[in-house]
């Protein structure tokens, strides 16, 4: 699609033409920042608005008024006025407090910072200091000892260089990534006056240099902090967080990264991590050394030294993950306290939720940058997309407040936070909200009113089957070694010593899992009922195990992979939001490479009707069943289909095995 295309159909008055061209010109140009692609934003904009589409075109201009070249700043600010009166979804801001630095009690919130740093890496110090004591213990053989002083030796070394060095290096991929601009205070502060006076108070009060400033220019609203020390921290925000955020709420994503310096994170973790990794090393160790012969004495503590360093190096993994998702409380507590404004912190948290779905919205694939910073950043992707939704297209907290009551109560929601580097975002709402009442504030979302009808839920349809299914989740591990127990159980009481048992019993207990997991995963959908995405990312009952039938009509708007241009998954647009479809090929994942390489591309931008399974976790998507075009093609989706062939499969070949060896020595 060439510019001139779109520019003739825009002076030509065929404005929906235009807004094809230019869009179709801009998705495939290379350069972000070249004078033809900034020429095809601006009247991209100006179709927007003839076409009556003002909430893209609100979007596009904020982007413009917010550009590094000074002729598109110019060239935007002549339409201010016709934007000044049309924002994005909001409600009315409830206030802040009159004085900044007030002690906030956190009432629980998120445990003790110190107290969790503490207990974490003092328990993983133990671990470590038990694991090698027992390989010193023991006898007549040095050498594994030796060699495992050696490596843990050298990881130290390692984590050392790599915590003073690896700034630079993440100085280096951010550039080479994300093409990363660093800032002077002045250029922040001129993006946001009220951020610009949080940084030079925070970095006063408690005496530390001002952090080295960076802004990425991707349209995905994040933010995050890395380093070695305080001194020597790095604060890096995209520009979608301008676009998207309002100056007072600007400064509290400042204030809660400002607040991970401060705390020491980057280090605390550093060596945490270390921890772990020391953990693992001592594991993957003894397992190199029992492989071969040797004295069998030795031989078994180390495989009981083995053994005991895995089951350190699971727990070890699970106390990071609850000490980073700590620490992001203690952040939103000092954002709370530096800035006096909790109800800002939240607004910031929903509004790049719906940034995040917004710029997804128009984009093939997701953002390498909201992927690639997972972790560090200031709020999990994952999560974006319920919170995201329900803002997009309504003003009313209560609407979104509805979608906490999963984050609150639904007890996958606490199994899924588990292995989640970030708290749900309803608990970190609640715990501003308490803050926002400790300082005479009224809340903007009434999480008091959410957790009110948290207690009216069905507490029988909400815990009643919850064990059940944590196992269910785990039936095909737990099919292969109940099958290997009766397997080794009816082999030695065997009177035809048939080693088939052992072989063969496993695989039918793996099948016989996979098919009752498909049962309750994939139930009968030919009463599905209609519904909208929202609808269904409101059901506080949502579980990723059982599947809830749906029908959906709405827009397949690009790859649900991120990076991958022959992703086989899609997302759906309707009116109320947007949702993953998950495809599978019956011709396994050479099916779905293909569909993703030939197909994928001819069904984006199609209006089409859905079939398929509902499922929710930290993020929400549905299992295809079927999908129908507007012109007519049908695409079918096999989930329950391979989960009956593996099944199958799995049972046959253990009964064959049986059979086979059956009277064989």
């Amino acid at each position: 699609m060439s510019l001139q295309s779109g520019l003739d159909a825009f002076q030509q008055g065929q404005y929906q033409e235009a807004v094809y061209l230019l869009e179709e010109f801009s998705q495939n140009s290379l350069e972000l920042n070249s004078p033809d692609y900034l020429t095809a934003q601006m009247w991209l904009m100006k179709a927007y608005q003839k076409t009556g589409d003002t909430e893209q075109a609100t979007i596009l201009w904020q982007k413009l008024i917010n550009s590094d070249n000074p002729q598109v700043r110019e060239w935007a600010e002549q339409d201010r006025p016709f934007f000044s009166s049309v924002t994005q979804p909001s409600f009315q801001k409830a206030g802040r407090a009159a004085a900044v630095g007030v002690n906030l009690a956190m009432k629980g919130v998120g445990g003790s910072l110190a107290l969790a740093s503490g207990i974490t890496i003092a328990l993983l110090f133990g671990m470590v200091f038990v694991l090698g004591l027992s390989l010193v213990l023991i006898a007549s053989s040095s050498d594994p000892v030796t060699g495992l002083a050696i490596a843990i030796a050298i990881t130290l070394i390692f984590n050392l260089a790599a915590f003073f060095f690896s700034p630079f290096l993440m100085d280096l991929s951010q550039n080479w990534l994300y093409k990363t601009r660093w800032v002077n205070l002045a250029e922040i502060e001129n993006l946001s006056p009220e951020t610009g006076k949080i940084i030079r108070q925070v970095c006063q009060q408690k005496n530390i240099t001002t952090p080295r400033l960076g802004i990425i220019d991707d349209q995905n609203p994040t933010a995050f902090t890395y380093g070695s020390l305080p001194n020597s921290a790095r604060l890096v925000v995209s520009q979608g967080l301008f676009t998207y955020l309002d100056d007072d709420e600007v400064a509290t994503v400042y204030a809660h990264e400002l607040g991970h310096i401060v705390h020491w994170d980057f280090a605390v973790m550093t060596v945490a991590s270390t921890l772990v990794q020391i953990c693992y090393l001592v594991y993957s160790t003894a397992r190199r050394f029992t492989r071969g012969g040797g004295d069998n004495k030795i031989k078994d503590a180390l495989e009981t030294a083995g053994f005991v360093a895995y089951i350190f190096y699971i727990i070890g993994t699970y106390l990071l993950l609850y000490l980073s998702r700590t620490r992001e409380y203690f952040a939103d507590h000092f954002a709370a306290e530096t800035t006096g404004n909790p109800n800002g912190l939240s607004r910031a948290l929903v509004k790049i939720a719906y940034g995040i779905v917004e710029e997804g919205s128009r984009a093939q694939e997701p953002s390498r940058l909201i992927e690639g910073t997972r972790a560090l950043g200031i709020y999990d992707h994952k999560a974006a997309t319920t919170t995201g939704t329900a803002y997009r297209i309504s003003s009313d907290p209560q609407k979104i407040g509805r979608i906490f009551l999963w984050d609150m109560f639904n007890p996958w929601g606490w199994w899924m936070e588990l292995n989640s580097t970030h708290p749900l975002t309803g608990k970190r709402v609640r715990a501003l909200s308490t803050y926002a009442e400790q300082l005479g504030l009224p809340t903007e979302f009434d999480m008091g009113k959410v957790m009110g009808e948290g207690q009216t839920l069905n507490k029988k349809k909400l815990y009643g089957n919850f064990f059940l299914d944590v196992v269910l989740y785990g039936a095909e591990a737990i099919g292969l070694f109940l099958g290997l127990f009766i397997g080794v159980l009816l082999w030695s009481v065997s009177t035809t010593s048939n080693p088939g048992l052992m072989l063969g019993a496993p695989f039918i207990g793996l099948g016989i899992g996979i098919l009752i997991k498909a049962f309750v995963m994939f139930p009968d959908y030919m009463k599905a009922p209609a519904t909208d995405i929202l609808t269904l990312m409101s059901d506080p009952y949502a579980s990723p195990l059982r599947g809830q039938p749906a029908k959906l009509q709405g827009e397949l708007i690009g790859r649900g992979d991120s990076g991958y241009k022959f992703g086989s998954d899609l997302k759906l647009q309707d009116p109320s939001g947007m949702l993953y479809l998950h495809y599978a090929s019956r011709f396994g994942p050479i099916g779905n490479f293909l569909f993703g390489m030939k197909r994928v591309e001819t069904l984006i931008g199609q209006q089409v009707g859905t079939i398929g399974w509902f499922r929710r976790g930290v993020m929400p998507w549905m299992d295809l069943i079927q999908l129908e075009g507007e012109n007519g093609t049908i695409v079918n989706s096999y989930h329950r289909f391979w989960s009956f062939i593996l099944s199958g499969g799995s049972i046959i070949l253990g009964v064959v095995l049986i059979g086979f060896l059956n009277g064989k020595p």
